[in-house]
């Protein structure tokens, strides 16, 4: 039951180049920093990331993307990362767009099992290309798979010894369906409390979906996106 590790670069020492990493976070809001940049300073590459985006030019995972450490990224949103959009067009970056929601579904599903479900979202589009419809209650559905990573990276709010997790707010949002979705399951944690400390009613990702900590420090909070009133 040993899952803390003393650094996040001790975390992560056996990722190899070429290995697929599911990574929590929605732009740069609870994104595992310590472990993305433990990533970039050891100098992994060609690397597919399983995100809901890639995060913006300079923070979050376009630090790994702008490195060239990145050879594919399964993603729905990659509007903020002008360095995604060249690398892209450029045919440097192999690219796969898939609705948000069947994103996270699928991440969920390779953590729980299922080995594959229908949904109506993409049908008549490019993301239908190739795959199985049917049709249920009079309307089309694809046949989406699980997405099964290598290493997923998650970041919490808390955690006990043995890993039971707890996110704060919106913070929550990917990383909850990526722990579990990948063989191992890395969180990053900003506090780390005694066992029993935490309510059972309140954790968010059940201790046997971890297999390390690391305990986080130095967060920044940059802001994606910022929007101000005149006047």
């Amino acid at each position: 039951m040993q899952k803390l590790q003393a650094s996040a670069a001790a975390a992560i020492a056996d990722i190899p180049d070429g290995a697929t990493l599911a990574v929590g976070g929605f732009g740069l809001c609870g994104i595992p920093e310590n472990l993305i940049t433990a990533l970039h300073e050891r100098g992994v590459r060609g690397l597919t990331l399983v995100s809901n985006n890639c995060g913006t030019t300079d923070d979050g995972l376009g630090v790994l993307l702008k490195a060239r450490q990145v050879r594919k990224m399964i993603a729905s949103y990659v509007g903020e990362n002008h360095e995604f959009e060249r690398q892209y067009l450029s045919g440097e970056l192999e690219v796969e767009l898939v609705p948000q929601g069947t994103l996270a579904e699928r991440c969920r599903a390779a953590a729980a099992g299922i080995a594959g479900f229908y949904t109506p979202a993409g049908v008549g589009t490019v993301v239908a290309e190739g795959k199985e419809h049917r049709v249920f209650d009079g309307r089309e559905h694809l046949l989406e798979l699980p997405l099964r990573a290598d290493f997923a990276l998650v970041k919490a709010w808390k955690a006990d010894p043995w890993g039971n997790l707890v996110f704060r707010k919106t913070a929550r949002n990917f990383n909850q369906p990526m722990a579990g979705s990948a063989r191992v399951t890395i969180a990053e944690v900003e506090r780390i409390v005694p066992l029993g400390s935490l309510d059972p009613d309140q954790i968010h990702v059940p201790s046997i979906y971890v297999q390390r900590l690391v305990l986080g420090a130095g967060y920044r909070k940059p802001i994606e996106r910022r929007t101000l009133r005149s006047g």
